[in-house]
């Protein structure tokens, strides 16, 4: 049986897997600091979350996003 919908690509690319660990570094820490009650540091995880999704819109637009000029796929 075949598949008819193929493979969609889910994001599977260097700019979306950098994003994807940073921000969720950023809110283990977060969580972490929000339970120690460290209120500073639960707002520099709110901004680490935005840089780490500016990172992957950044990367993504230089070419490594899925189809981008710098990113070739995994043969499966």
């Amino acid at each position: 049986m075949s598949n008819p919908i193929g493979d969609p690509g889910h994001g599977h690319s260097p700019a979306a897997w950098t994003a994807v660990v940073i921000m969720l570094a950023a809110i283990a820490l977060g969580t972490v600091a929000f339970f120690l009650e460290i209120v500073w540091l639960v707002w520099a995880s709110v901004g680490l979350v935005i840089v780490g999704a500016l990172v992957g819109w950044v990367m993504a637009k230089v070419g490594y996003g899925v189809g981008g000029s710098r990113y070739t796929a995994k043969e499966h």
